[in-house]
Formats: C-alpha cells, sequence, structure tokens
C-alpha cells in the first residue's frame, strides 16, 4: 500500500508542477506584453492575478485526490495527517451519516409500523 501513497504523492506533485509552470509561463507572457507597450504594468498585474485565481479554481475543480484505507493502521495514520479543520469536516459527515442511519427503519416490522402509522 506505501506504492499506492507515493503514485498519490506523485499526482499532487505533477498537478502543483503544472500549476507552478503555468503561471510562470504566463507572468512571461504578460511581461513581454507589457515590454511591447501593449499593456501598462498595471494591466499586467490584475491579468496576472486572474490567471492565477482562474488556474487555481480550475485545478480545485479538476484534480481530486481520494486515498482508501484498507486497514485500521492506514485509517490511523491518514487520521494523524489531517489538519484539525479536515477533522471538523469529517466529525460533521460522520453525524450526518449517523442521522441518516437513524432515520432508516432497521427491520421490516419497523418499516411496516412507520407505514401504517
Amino acid at each position: 500500500m506505501d506504492g499506492l501513497g507515493e503514485s498519490v504523492k506523485k499526482l499532487l506533485l505533477a498537478g502543483i508542477g503544472a500549476v507552478a509552470l503555468t503561471t510562470e509561463k504566463s507572468k512571461d507572457l504578460l511581461d513581454e506584453m507589457v515590454k511591447k507597450g501593449e499593456l501598462t504594468v498595471e494591466q499586467g498585474k490584475v491579468l496576472n492575478e486572474e490567471l492565477k485565481h482562474n488556474i487555481k479554481k480550475t485545478v480545485k475543480e479538476n484534480v481530486n485526490v481520494s486515498v482508501k484505507a484498507s486497514s485500521p493502521e492506514e485509517l490511523d495514520e491518514l487520521l494523524e495527517k489531517m489538519t484539525p479543520e479536515q477533522l471538523a469536516q469529517l466529525k460533521e459527515r460522520i453525524q450526518a451519516a449517523e442521522a441518516k442511519t437513524e432515520e432508516i427503519p432497521d427491520t421490516e416490522e419497523e418499516a411496516q409500523e412507520e407505514s401504517n402509522a
């Protein structure tokens, strides 16, 4: 399973590298346009910030990394690596899932009782 973690890490690093490279290239292009006088420096800065924002948004929408723990030890490792915000989100999802399962009748008898009520 260590290979899976390495693969995920490589995939994540490749995505980050692509974003960094695109940002660098866009900055170079904008600098070149400013030199040619096609854009003012301020317009170039605004356009560069817009490009960065759009790239981050695109990466966030299209890059999805998920890791499945196949043993309790792996689950413990994942939990230890989570930030407090991620843990809070996980707790909320667990509570929502528990509430959902409490709403579902456990047996056919309970389902019939609810439909008769």
